[in-house]
């Protein structure tokens, strides 16, 4: 398993947390997400021979957000 940290920008309250996580553990692969509302983060530990980083900030950006 890795663990990795993605900035999430644009959330604004807990709605957009639980739309990023959701988002995030729709993703094969994916065993935890954390999502941080005051830091704009999301730590995600993952499985790496099923996902990737590029895949998970896809996923949040196709929940609406925009990733670094």
């Amino acid at each position: 398993m890795t663990t990795t940290t993605i900035t999430v920008k644009g959330m604004t309250c807990s709605g957009c947390v639980n739309s990023v996580t959701k988002a995030l553990q729709r993703v094969a692969g994916v065993q935890e997400a954390k999502v941080d509302l005051a830091g704009q983060k999301a730590t995600v530990t993952f499985d790496e021979s099923k996902t990737s980083v590029a895949q998970l900030k896809e996923a949040i950006e196709d929940a609406g957000y925009d990733t670094e």
